[in-house]
Order: structure tokens, then sequence, then C-alpha cells
């Protein structure tokens, strides 16, 4: 299973969309699928992983508060935020998808959409819950 880029995109838009906008799901898929000229089929499916992502929060928050040190994760900025919670349920959720390309792309959606500083700590956070995850 791969995950394209724009899906990645879409599925953090929705994410961060649900923080904040009391618009109606249509209105956002619409505003979304113009500004990052996908499918409305990528946003449903895209919509769909985000309900996924939103019903495990308490699990991926447990998990963003154990290995963000000494970050409270109410105080993390809302993008890093949502890209971790993205990119903790890859690695919890989709065995399929190489760990380095989950990290690798968390990094490139917090240069994206928030700054470049903030890919280190992105890489930081999910290598660590890599780490406490993975085989031995």
């Amino acid at each position: 299973m791969s995950f394209p880029r724009k899906f990645r995109e879409v599925v953090f838009q929705l994410l961060y969309s649900a923080d904040f906008s009391q618009c109606p799901l249509e209105d956002i898929m619409a505003m979304i699928m113009e500004k990052v000229a996908v499918t409305k089929k990528v946003v449903r499916e895209a919509y769909a992983m985000q309900q996924l992502i939103t019903a495990r929060e308490e699990e991926i928050n447990a998990l963003i508060k154990e290995h963000a040190q000494n970050y409270q994760v109410h105080r993390i900025p809302k993008v890093e935020y949502n890209v971790l919670r993205l990119g903790i349920y890859e690695l919890l959720y989709c065995p399929d998808l190489p760990f380095k390309i989950t990290i690798s792309e968390a990094i490139r959606l917090s240069r994206k959409f928030a700054t470049k500083e903030s890919a280190n700590f992105i890489n930081a956070v999910l290598d660590s819950v890599y780490r406490s995850i993975k085989p031995c």
C-alpha cells in the first residue's frame, strides 16, 4: 500500500480543518478539491482516513505525549500536531508502508505547511515512536 503525496496533503488538510473550521464538510471538500487539484474520490478516501485517525485520537495523543519530550500536546502548534497524527497513524496502522517513507513524507509536509525547523521536531518524535513499536 502506498499513498501519493497529494493524498497525504488532503488528509493533513482535513485534519487541520477539523481543528478550526465550523464549515460543512462539503464546503471544505470542495475547497480542497479546487486548491489541491484532486478528484472527489481522493477527497472521500482522505476523509475516511481522517475519520480513522480522529477515532484513535486518544491513543495517538498518548504517543505524542510520551515521545515529544518536554512538550504538552495542547501546546504543539496545530500544523505539527496534525502532521504527527498522520505520521503516527501510518506507523501504527499501515504496516505495508516503509517507515522511512512515512517519516520522510511527514518531514516534507512540515516543511511545506510549517517551518523548516519543525522538520527536526517531527523527525525526532516519529523516529522515537517507530523505535518503540518496531518488532525486534
